[in-house]
């Protein structure tokens, strides 16, 4: 694969991975809990304004990686610090350098302890996930895969709820045992193509059952992080113990960890196995967004609700992925950008009642749009743009997902519906039951809106919202010639011209 033009020394990725470590250090050395959020916020801030240089900089209509950046790191090994991205994976940095200063706005007083380990670990997790997306060499990859869990812990087990510690211990062992299947794969393929490089991997001549080996072990690693039904199971009580911030990080950005794994390593390094497995991906798709709709639609804990939403939504995401379509990948990779925008924005919501009421029980909330016209405002917004409302963001991602799995399996397509009519149902309840309540609703006399921090923490995501849904143009363009490669990468190794 083409991967530009090497550029010797650091860059432009570069400093978006060592800037938050940068600010970190300088947090360090703070001792006032007012300057500590202050400068976070601040840091977190102008690396997403820096960040912006991606959109800018970032030829949409060029094969291959860009702002390439190559030096070695273990000469003996062949191990290089190696950077590049396409048009994937800008969208993807430019979503996790958007919500970092909105988790720290979201933590401004929902963290009151220990507030430097919290933005410590705040700003260590946006190194990994940036770096996670532009890693070009695959121990560099894995640093990143791994570092990231250990902050992410952390603010689970620290700063969660009263079962923090059992939610924090769960997503530890689900993650490393996906983590640990994904290290074999990446020896296998060092030991039989040469090199750790990504680029180099793909398109490489790998025999079938090689394929369908390599291709397994990252199919567990990446469907525990998605995570896909049934691996599923970390996911919920992780949200409902994290702290607003991580539940906001988690959902918007570590899922899709997952997904882009399947982008970057599976359809490419392992085209063949790819479309072996493909049917039977689709099929567990259809059942994580049937699955996720009905239990979403179960609950009463409305962070457990946006919770099971998500096991849904991201299985519209790998239904497109392994639909093998460009329909069906760029709307895989548009749910992925908006359902960070949109979960993102409810679990924050829904931590901004909770700092209210001390509960986030439906029932607790029900009409409180009485008093909170602002909330019931960005709560509205976000409940249509969950259900995939025509005009909102996550409209036009759905609808090539299910225009590019038509193509392969009517059937597929028509058995999901209830799971579509499922999200429409639990939003509207949601948003029914808050903003107006039934006929006893508890008082919320003295009940505060929204203050003008708050608003400006939601703000950007319904801008994204609305932008997005009404000219989503800017952003297919970005990834399309990228989505176009890859499936030239998928379909130019059918099974009969592998090597035995």
């Amino acid at each position: 694969m083409p991967t530009g033009h090497p550029a010797e020394g650091f860059g432009l990725l570069s400093v978006l991975i060592a800037a938050p470590l940068a600010a970190a250090v300088v947090a360090a050395f703070l001792r006032s809990d007012t300057a500590l959020r202050g400068w976070t916020l601040f840091a977190t801030t102008l690396i997403g304004v820096v960040s912006l240089g991606l959109w800018t900089g970032y030829e949409p209509g060029r094969v291959g990686f860009q702002l390439v950046e190559r030096m070695p790191w273990v000469r003996s090994l062949g191990i290089e610090y190696r950077l590049g991205v396409d048009g994937i994976s800008v969208l993807l940095i430019l979503l996790t350098t958007g919500l970092a200063p909105l988790c720290v706005l979201a933590s401004w007083k929902y963290i009151g302890v220990r507030v430097k380990e919290f933005m410590l670990c705040l700003l260590v997790m946006e190194t990994a996930m940036v770096g996670v997306f532009c890693a070009l060499d695959f121990v560099l990859f894995f640093v990143f895969w791994e570092a990231m869990l250990i902050p992410m812990s952390l603010m689970i087990g620290v700063w969660g709820g009263p079962r923090r510690v059992y939610a924090a211990l769960k997503f530890f062992v689900y993650t490393m045992a996906g983590s640990a299947l994904m290290l074999a794969a990446i020896v296998a393929l060092r030991l039989k193509v040469g090199t750790f490089g990504i680029p180099e991997m793909m398109g490489h001549n790998l025999s079938n059952e090689f394929q369908c080996w390599v291709f397994a072990a990252f199919l567990l690693s990446f469907a525990i992080k998605v995570p896909m039904v049934p691996f599923h199971t970390w996911l919920p009580a992780a949200h409902v113990e994290a702290p607003t911030a991580g539940s906001v990080l988690l959902a918007g950005v570590l899922l899709k960890m997952g997904t882009y794994g399947f982008l970057r390593f599976s359809l490419p390094i392992t085209p063949y196995a790819s479309q072996v497995f493909a049917p039977w991906l689709m099929g567990l798709s259809v059942a994580a967004i049937l699955y996720g709709g009905m239990a979403a639609l179960a609950q009463t804990d409305m962070k457990k609700l946006v919770a099971y939403s998500s096991v849904g939504h991201m299985g519209f995401a790998t239904l497109g992925i392994f639909s093998l379509t460009k329909e069906g990948i760029e709307g895989a990779t548009l749910v992925m950008i908006n359902h960070g925008v949109t979960t993102g924005g409810l679990f924050l919501v829904v931590g901004m009642l909770y700092e209210r009421l001390h509960s986030r029980e439906l029932d607790r909330a029900a009409g409180l749009g009485r008093v909170m016209p602002w909330m019931a405002t960005f709560l509205g917004v976000f409940c249509l743009s969950s259900m995939a409302f025509p005009g909102t963001n996550s409209f036009i991602g759905e609808f090539l997902v299910m225009a590019g799995g038509f193509k392969i399996s009517p059937l597929l397509m028509v058995v999901a519906v209830p799971g579509v009519v499922a999200a429409a149902a639990y939003n509207l309840r949601m948003l029914q039951r808050v903003a107006y309540g039934g006929v006893s609703n508890p008082t919320h006399q003295g009940v505060p809106d929204l203050s003008a921090r708050e608003i400006l923490t939601l703000l950007p995501l319904l801008v994204l919202v609305i932008w997005i849904g009404l000219q989503p143009g800017p952003v297919v363009n970005l990834m399309q010639t990228s989505v176009e490669h890859l499936l030239g990468q998928v379909r130019s190794v059918p099974a009969m011209t592998l090597a035995p």
